[in-house]
């Protein structure tokens, strides 16, 4: 009996331990796509979360493995969230690829690049994770937009549309061209739909 007590009584630590640290790395995107860098520090992830900056560091012991962990939390979400457009035009494949270099993901992930650029220990951290995110994105196009890459340009051309979406969400942190993105967008779903056939 007193096994089972134990072991119900775990569970509930466990989802609260998981809830705090989703809150963590969901408020430390929101602090690194907000602040940047050097105004998301540990301490102000975890006040933005609600939660103690000890409760912050039994999950992160460092600053640098909560903001990778964070990034690679949300893109792990995306890649669901695309995998769900199974079936759909082209044309809405395009849209969902360009909105994922136009939020808030996109935005901490620049700064965190940037950050990684002038940083030793947190550059080959950064490096491998946007390495194994752009494989990923890149697999999930081919298959939502049903290219044969045995075909000669089509890698290319799928790289291309990535390409073209990240220069997009680097134009949105400077301005709203909503307009103008939106046509971008029907212009490549048309080219797409020629190039792959």
């Amino acid at each position: 009996m007193g096994d089972l007590s134990e072991a119900s009584a775990r569970a509930p630590k466990q989802d609260r331990s998981r809830a705090t640290r989703r809150r963590l790395l969901e408020a430390a995107v929101a602090c690194l796509a907000e602040r940047g860098w050097a105004g998301s520090t540990v301490a102000v992830v975890a006040e933005h979360a609600g939660v103690s900056r000890g409760a912050a560091q039994h999950h992160f012991p460092t600053r640098e493995d909560l903001f990778t962990a964070a990034v690679e939390y949300v893109a792990e979400e995306r890649s669901h969230a695309l995998r769900a457009l199974t079936g759909k035009s082209r044309a809405d494949v395009v849209s969902a690829l360009v909105a994922l270099y136009t939020g808030p993901l996109f935005r901490a992930a620049l700064h965190l690049w940037v950050a990684a650029s002038n940083e030793d220990q947190l550059r080959p951290r950064v490096t491998e994770l946007e390495a194994r995110v752009g494989r990923e994105t890149h697999h999930i196009a081919v298959e939502l937009l049903g290219a044969d890459e045995s075909r000669p340009g089509v890698r290319e051309t799928v790289q291309g549309l990535l390409d073209m979406a990240r220069g997009l969400g680097l134009a949105t942190l400077l301005t709203d061209d909503t307009s103008r993105r939106e046509r971008v967008v029907a212009q490549w779903a048309k080219l797409l739909d020629e190039a792959l056939g």
